[in-house]
């Protein structure tokens, strides 16, 4: 005799199948399913229109978690991506420029040019043109002051360049931690050479 097993709906029913006979004749098997125990339940289950509207606010928070990730993490990501070698020379220009009065002894070495947002992920960045214009390789220390519309510093930043030789020319970025918006013109504040 066979046995055939039909779980349904958490209820385990076991039902005989015909004799031996090969007649095609047997027993019906109808399921019956059970309701779920409400006794264990609290509070009253979503509808499902309250649960997509759940979900929605969900999924539109998260959007906008994900498009509030700032610029400064934007900016931090895109540091990482340059060697560490840089950012230690970043560190050593804060050091160095601490207690430079003025404009530092190579402010006339120093220059900015721009970089298109899409090289750097939208990102407000300009590239530091250091020259050194001396007979003998020399490290620099720079300042970057980043001024809003108004012409207010809102951000400095310090780009340092380690082992440049005489007459060579090289391009470290100075990078924003700043929202896209409102645009900041970057401005060499110092420049010391040592």
């Amino acid at each position: 005799m066979a046995v055939a097993v039909l779980a349904t709906a958490g209820t385990l029913t076991l039902t005989a199948c015909g004799g031996g006979n090969n007649n095609g004749g047997g027993t019906t098997v109808r399921p019956s399913p059970t309701p779920p125990a409400t006794e264990s339940f609290t509070g009253t289950p979503p509808s499902p229109l309250s649960s997509a509207a759940s979900s929605a606010v969900a999924s539109a928070r998260a959007s906008a978690s994900a498009a509030a990730s700032s610029a400064s993490a934007r900016a931090d990501e895109f540091e990482a991506s340059v060697s560490a070698a840089a950012e230690r020379a970043n560190q050593e220009a804060h050091k160095r420029l601490a207690n430079v009065q003025g404009r530092g002894n190579a402010a006339s070495d120093v220059s900015l040019s721009g970089i298109p947002r899409a090289q750097v992920s939208d990102l407000q960045a300009a590239h530091v043109n250091i020259h050194n214009s001396t007979d003998k390789t020399a490290n620099f220390a720079v300042q970057v002051d980043f001024r809003d519309p108004n012409g207010k510093v809102v951000e400095t930043r310090y780009v340092g360049a380690e082992n440049v030789r005489p007459g060579q020319t090289v391009h470290p970025y100075a990078i924003s931690h700043q929202p896209p918006q409102p645009i900041l013109k970057p401005e060499v504040a110092k420049a010391e050479r040592y």
